[in-house]
């Protein structure tokens, strides 16, 4: 009922794209019959390794894709090893920005992570840091696409994938963003509306959606941002979507590795309970608004920086919070990126359950709007 081109060269059932950073929600959502795109950023490429054997694993013959980051444009971008690059960003990293982000957590009552360390490094927001993870995930057979979160890929990476018989893709929230990918021969585009979770533009899906759909001609479009349920995946292929992408959806599944604390402050969040905050990565990513994402917005505290650096500044922060969620008052300083779809999701349910959900209100709302036609 959904079925097309984009579905046949994936080898999958319905076009139903889940990124998650759970593996196993991952396997639950491609063996229902959708595909799962593992978030590969923030592992390091021995814990990619074991997460992608942990898939092939339990997956059997279905597929499944990986998302990485390779931003356009960084600070301190240049021809560098990973360890090069690292030491160079450090030295743009402000004393005031590390402390101010360290007392926030310590306010909060956070524990500190247990080797001492105040931060994960680049966390692959970096192409030296991201390629050995995509060169990792080229060693599955079962691995059939690759996403880039943020920007057009390089040119070498388009083709490396491609050239393994893998189709790339990668994120956008605007026109010119998708007219750049196309131009770069991506096998598609996601374009994400602003009320989508993670990094997004400003623009709204409804209005976003077909405008790249018309600039994109034969190259197939996803979309994402505000996708909660059928009616809401049936809207997007009456304008000309090839296929949905979801993410908050599968935040508080039961498979999800999710603490109680952080799976609680999802379920009782309401739309109007997110903002667009550069707090943590250094750009515009929408999340769960705190006391975090206010203290960097007041004019007596330091500004974000760009990407990566403010990720450096606050990956301790993402670990600890997510670690160490239910402690103290943690939620009051947890990163917790969702879109606004996030307000329709009050309960638990395991991926089979929303998966039949969402094709049960998909069939209905067809069905509704056939009836509305009137018989020749």
């Amino acid at each position: 009922m959904m079925k097309n081109q984009l579905c046949e060269q994936l080898g999958i059932d319905y076009p139903i794209f889940a990124f998650t950073h759970c593996r196993d929600v991952v396997v639950a959502v491609s063996k229902a019959g959708g595909i799962g795109v593992l978030g590969a950023v923030g592992f390091s490429p021995e814990q990619l390794k074991e997460e992608l054997d942990w898939i092939d694993a339990h997956i059997g013959d279905k597929p499944y894709g990986v998302d990485i980051v390779i931003p356009e444009k960084y600070e301190g971008m240049g021809d560098m090893t990973a360890e090069e690059m690292e030491e160079q960003l450090w030295k743009m990293v402000p004393q005031g920005h590390m402390d101010f982000a360290q007392k926030l957590l310590s306010d909060a009552g956070v524990p500190e992570w247990p080797d001492g360390t105040n931060s994960m490094g680049l966390m692959g927001w970096t192409d030296a840091t991201a390629t050995p993870l995509l060169e990792e995930a080229l060693t599955r057979p079962g691995c059939r696409m690759i996403a880039n979160a943020l920007g057009t890929p390089p040119a070498d990476k388009i083709k490396m994938v491609q050239d393994s018989g893998r189709l790339i893709g990668a994120l956008c929230g605007k026109v010119k963003q998708a007219l750049a990918h196309k131009a770069a021969g991506l096998d598609f585009v996601v374009a994400q509306g602003g009320e989508g979770g993670g990094h997004t533009g400003e623009i709204g899906s409804v209005v976003l959606w077909p405008q790249i759909v018309d600039a994109l001609g034969d190259t197939p479009m996803l979309a994402a941002g505000g996708i909660g349920n059928g009616r809401q995946i049936a809207s997007a292929l009456a304008m000309g979507a090839a296929g949905v992408w979801t993410g908050s959806l599968w935040l508080t599944v039961e498979e999800a590795h999710i603490e109680e604390a952080q799976r609680d402050s999802l379920l009782n969040a309401t739309s109007e309970d997110t903002i667009r905050s550069r707090s943590w990565t250094g750009k515009t990513c929408r999340m769960l608004k705190n006391e975090w994402t206010e203290a960097w917005e007041r004019p007596d505290t330091p500004d974000p920086l760009g990407m990566p650096l403010q990720g450096m500044v606050t990956s301790d922060g993402m670990r600890r919070t997510a670690t160490y969620a239910n402690v103290g008052e943690c939620q009051k300083v947890a990163f917790n990126p969702c879109g606004q779809v996030i307000g329709q999701i009050g309960e638990q349910e395991n991926v089979r359950t929303v998966m039949f959900n969402l094709l049960s209100e998909y069939v209905d709302a067809v069905e509704r709007l056939n009836n509305l036609m009137p018989e020749t």
